[in-house]
């Protein structure tokens, strides 16, 4: 079996960590820290009276919006802060020693031996023109002074214990020549070469597949465990910091604004801040339409524009002037719980228990007629092995194999798989920046998948368009907002003048919910997610009945993601728009889909209703997707499936099944039917279909992967 199957609960709350001894000695101590950066504008606090502590054995769990401040507390205990940043009050302890007071030989010796750092993206701390196994050996050999056998030997074993096939090979290999979800284990090996006493985690999986970070997460686990190392992982999803902390730390505005136990925070959170990270999240029971998500209203404070009091409370629900913005605020004690704190001086005058208002949908979206007709489509590319100099045998690359799917007038499809499974290659197709090998593609009565965008007419184009996951690539810096909304009406030839399009844009501008006058705006003077609100606008500018939405709030703070979902969803209810939503994303899948169509390795495995797909009988594939979505409920229980391996290569896929090669079924199909022969579709229910050699009888069987407590 090529998967590790277990039943495991989110609960932590058995685990007893080594810190729960009070009398031992913190491995980290941070007490009123202080971080300001000096620039020709002045001083800029960044960091302001933080305090955490990490006993050994313990993970603190360090959780905010970007620029709280999480990533400069880490660069801090690493004395990381370049010229310009300096701590300026406060101390930072390291076993007991306080950081200021060593030279800058002892902070040397200390970093990457007894504190080591892995950050978000592994190429950062991979250099490209080195072998794998000369950048890891030199761990030990600069830290403790090992010979080049003995380094060698101890990078190859640690390779091994971080689950990557064969060792030998991988040490040989330059950084290129590997996965990134290979690149991350790689980094997670280096840091641990050293045994480190303390291991920082800056946003260690946010850049790989969701199968990918629950495989690097369960090995993060076992790891520390085995080690008693203990770390600071900084994160903003909810649900990794429940699978993987015992504390958790939550940052707002360059302070610490509640702490405590896991279980203790995601239960009785008693600081305003926490509780709208939560209602920003779709967790299970969040419906698009009877229980929508509620965005955190306004913005993160610039540093300058502070408040006095508490720096949450321009966007609070429960401020009041004279008490909250009377003067500085300290952590405050929650009543009854060891540990617990919160910044908030009116904890014991909200009803934490009181649901928020929240904006119910009074005419759902009702499916219309079929818009997008996706028949038997094939996309292959051929590729020589020395393609720039015209050498080497040519291969084909077998991107997307017989999609069949179809989108109905204000309906939510979602698309779903791992990178490399086919999705973005299937959104170019239809986008007309590639055309199909085989197959047809219809928009209405329009036969669009052998066309490319240039023949286009400028109707097609503009009815099917697209909102791009990364908001700061989509805008030309040079033009400001309003004139590059201008530019797309006038391409679409949309408007009968230059006045009428200026109006037009504006209500644009009032349809994302910006203010009119964001249309003198340069890109540079907006937040991500305006950036991406001006992205949205541009795509429905010339009103199109497809939008393709590819991965769309993944690059966006939890608080902004929820503003731009329930932003899409209303446009969309409004303009009764058809929306293929690409995302690896479960949670948010659940939230805004109405049918979901899961990919592997170019083929359509499995799609249904949004109620099927979540509930079993799954294709295995599915099965270990929903595994892998982490949760931010102290209440469910997952069954724990790990993929081992990577996806295989679209040039040489395997034979028969897709998922033949990751599956842990294959054992239970008579003889050897899933190497030889692909499966052939099979309706479960009305439109339910699934690609899988398992019998009805094992299908039926299945047990669900999400279940609740409570």
């Amino acid at each position: 079996m090529n998967t590790t199957n277990q039943n495991m609960a989110t609960d932590r709350s058995t685990d007893q960590p080594a810190g729960e001894n009070e009398a031992q000695t913190p491995i980290l101590e941070i007490d009123n820290l202080n971080i300001s950066f000096f620039v020709r504008a002045g001083e800029i606090p960044a960091v302001m009276d933080f305090s955490c502590k990490v006993m050994p054995g313990e993970t603190m769990g360090l959780v905010g919006e970007s620029g709280c401040g999480k990533s400069t507390v880490a660069l801090g205990i690493m004395r990381d802060m370049g010229n310009r940043g300096k701590i300026v009050g406060g101390n930072i302890k390291f076993r007991g020693r306080d950081m200021g007071e060593m030279s800058e030989a002892e902070l040397r010796s200390l970093r990457g031996s007894k504190i080591s750092m892995i950050y978000q993206e592994p190429m950062a701390s991979l250099n490209p023109a080195m072998k794998v196994g000369k950048q890891l050996m030199e761990v030990p050999m600069i830290h403790e002074g090992t010979s080049k056998d003995d380094a060698y030997k101890r990078s190859l074993a640690l390779l091994d214990a971080v689950k990557l096939p064969d060792p030998a090979r991988v040490m040989s290999a330059y950084p290129h020549q590997i996965s990134g979800g290979q690149q991350q284990r790689i980094v997670i090996a280096m840091a641990l070469l050293s045994k480190p006493d303390l291991l920082l985690l800056d946003e260690p999986t946010t850049a790989l597949d969701v199968t990918v970070e629950a495989g690097i997460v369960q090995l993060i686990k076992e790891l520390a465990k085995e080690t008693g190392t203990s770390m600071l992982f900084i994160s903003h999803n909810l649900g990794l910091i429940l699978e993987t902390c015992d504390r958790i730390t939550v940052m707002y505005s360059g302070e610490a604004v509640e702490t405590g136990k896991v279980h203790d925070v995601f239960d009785r959170m008693r600081h305003p801040y926490t509780q709208g990270l939560f209602n920003s999240i779709p967790l299970p029971g969040a419906d698009k339409n009877t229980r929508p998500l509620v965005a955190i209203p306004g913005q993160l404070p610039l540093p300058m524009d502070r408040p006095v009091g508490c720096n949450f409370g321009p966007r609070c629900p429960h401020y009041e002037e004279s008490i909250c913005n009377a003067g500085a605020i300290r952590m405050q004690a929650v009543d009854g719980e060891s540990a617990h704190m919160s910044r908030c001086l009116r904890i014991n005058d909200i009803d934490w228990n009181a649901e928020p208002e929240r904006p119910i949908v009074t005419a759902p979206a009702e499916p219309g007629e079929v818009v997008l007709d996706v028949q038997n489509l094939k996309k292959y590319y051929s590729v020589a092995a020395n393609q720039m100099f015209g050498g080497g045998d040519k291969r084909t690359v077998k991107a997307n194999e017989s999609i069949t799917l179809q989108a109905r007038e204000s309906e939510t499809v979602a698309i779903v798989g791992e990178s490399g499974c086919g999705k973005s290659t299937l959104a170019k197709v239809l986008l007309g920046l590639e055309t199909a090998t085989d197959g047809k593609v219809t928009l209405g009565s329009v036969d669009i998948g052998n066309t490319d965008v240039t023949d286009r007419t400028t109707e097609t184009v503009a009815s099917v368009q697209m909102v791009f996951q990364n908001p700061f690539d989509t805008l030309n810096p040079s033009h400001s907002v309003g004139s590059q909304i201008i530019r797309t009406l006038e391409k679409f030839d949309i408007g009968d003048s230059l006045e009428d399009r200026k109006e037009r844009m504006l209500k644009l501008l009032d349809l994302v919910k910006l203010p009119r006058a964001f249309a003198n705006r340069m890109p540079r003077q907006l937040s991500g997610g305006q950036k991406q609100r001006i992205g949205v606008a541009r795509a429905f500018a010339g009103q199109p009945r497809v939008v393709v939405a590819d991965e769309p709030v993944s690059a966006l703070d939890v608080s902004v993601q929820a503003a731009v979902t329930e932003l899409l969803m209303e446009i969309q209810r409004e303009a009764k728009t058809t929306m293929l939503f690409i995302s690896h994303d479960l949670s948010v899948v659940r939230y805004i889909a109405d049918r979901v169509v899961v990919m592997y390795l170019g083929h359509i495995v499995e799609q249904g209703t949004t109620d099927d797909i979540f509930a079993p009988p799954y294709h295995p594939y599915t099965e270990a997707l929903l595994s892998a979505i982490p949760i931010a409920d102290t209440s469910v229980t997952k069954k724990h499936i790990v993929l081992e391996g990577d996806i295989p290569s679209a040039m040489n896929p395997p034979t028969g099944c897709p998922f033949q090669t990751r599956c842990g079924y294959k054992s239970e199909v008579d003889g050897n039917l899933c190497e030889k022969e692909l499966p052939a579709d099979r309706q479960l229910s009305n439109g339910h279909v699934i690609k899988c050699h398992l019998s009805e009888a094992r299908l039926d069987a299945m047990e669900p992967v999400i279940s609740f407590e409570k």
